[in-house]
């Protein structure tokens, strides 16, 4: 791979990283992008696990140093959600690399489709409203289906666990961000591990995308409380659309 196509996947990184931070679906951009410049379906896959844990270590340190996640009490949902994508991610290695190609540009129209006509993300819930499920339920029974997710495709998890907190456990939009930050690095690092032991990383445009992935979301995370979805998130899904079609009409 060129260093030119590596500094372009680096830009991608950036701003994909600070997407991700203020509004999720960063890796709607990110996966597709590493499958047009070349790489095969499980690798692509690997790789974008690779640069989406140093973002989302990046800006779940941040939530942390500013108090808005206690982590003895979100390390158990961060080992679960580990342990369900590295079961995906073990799973997604049996599927045939033709079908893989084909139908990832398919999946990630339909996370688009979902990311364009869900609810506003911002849109807290009411303050006085019970929680749905307790902490240990959340734990065990939304992080593993999340997570294993992840595993498999993982654009929008972030949002996804965010959606979850906030409507089944009536967290803020921020704690549930914070939340959310760790179980997906929970789940980017299980995942990762699974695609490292399987040799399905390419080190050169991975680690270039993580440093954009480290600058973008430290610029997000800190603009988490402004409205910057409502811009963002339209930009994302056309930038994904675009891609997959041409991920389906050039293979």
């Amino acid at each position: 791979m060129n260093m030119q196509l590596v500094m372009v996947l680096f830009g991608v990184a950036t701003a994909a990283g600070w997407v991700d931070a203020i509004a999720g679906g960063g890796g709607l951009v990110t996966l597709p992008a590493l499958l047009m410049a070349g790489l095969p379906p499980t690798l692509a896959l690997g790789t974008n696990k690779l640069q989406g844990t140093f973002g989302s270590l990046s800006s779940s340190l941040y939530f942390l140093r500013r108090g808005q996640v206690v982590l003895r009490y979100v390390l158990p949902g961060v080992v679960i959600s580990a342990l369900a994508a590295a079961l995906g991610a073990h799973s997604v290695q049996f599927v045939n690399t033709h079908l893989l190609r084909r139908g990832i540009p398919f999946l990630m129209i339909l996370v688009a489709a979902w990311f364009l006509f869900r609810p506003l993300f911002g849109k807290s819930p009411s303050a006085d409203r019970p929680a749905r499920l307790s902490l240990t339920a959340f734990f065990l029974c939304a992080v593993p289906v999340i997570g294993f997710y992840d595993g498999i495709l993982g654009p929008g998890t972030g949002t996804f666990l965010a959606l979850a907190g906030m409507s089944l456990r009536s967290l803020s939009m921020t704690h549930a961000t914070a939340q959310a930050k760790w179980l997906n690095l929970g789940s980017n690092v299980g995942s990762l591990v699974v695609f490292l032991f399987a040799h399905q990383v390419a080190w050169l445009p991975g680690l270039a995308m993580a440093l954009g992935q480290i600058l973008g979301g430290r610029l997000g995370a800190g603009m988490v409380m402004r409205r910057g979805s409502a811009i963002v998130r339209p930009v994302v899904i056309i930038i994904s659309l675009a891609i997959s079609a041409r991920l389906l009409i050039w293979g």
